[in-house]
């Protein structure tokens, strides 16, 4: 399954009054994190949008385990594969870096569908199709 490791420091915006990082910041960082998988497997979402293909999410989950801070450095681990030629699952994986060991802070997926500029259903590329495979 393709996978890369996103690295990324929380910023004091994206914290609550308790100092906590506010609970949506997690899906900013799962878009990162996904677009930085498909980067690394040279697809990028400016040449997917000229390919006339969008790749929107149509599920979101995220499960919160314990808490990151401001100034924590999180590393955000995603896998991608296919679930068919038209929808892509992303598995993510949050952690933040700690001096002993890498904490669990959250963990969670997103299901996309390849759609053409119309915004009907439509096939990856091949070349993604075959990476993405599982």
């Amino acid at each position: 399954m393709p996978s890369s490791t996103s690295t990324l420091r929380v910023r004091y915006a994206e914290t609550d009054k308790m100092g906590v990082v506010y609970y949506a910041n997690y899906l900013v960082w799962f878009e990162v994190a996904r677009a930085d998988l498909l980067r690394s497997l040279g697809w990028t979402y400016r040449e997917m949008e000229h390919a006339g293909i969008s790749l929107p999410v149509i599920e979101a989950q995220c499960e919160y385990h314990r808490p990151a801070k401001y100034d924590d450095e999180i590393e955000v681990r995603t896998e991608g594969r296919m679930l068919s030629p038209v929808r892509m699952e992303f598995e993510y994986k949050v952690f933040r870096r700690d001096d002993a060991a890498d904490v669990l802070t959250a963990s969670g997926r997103t299901v996309h569908a390849a759609l053409d500029p119309s915004g009907r259903p439509c096939r990856l590329p091949a070349r993604i199709r075959e990476v993405f495979a599982s």
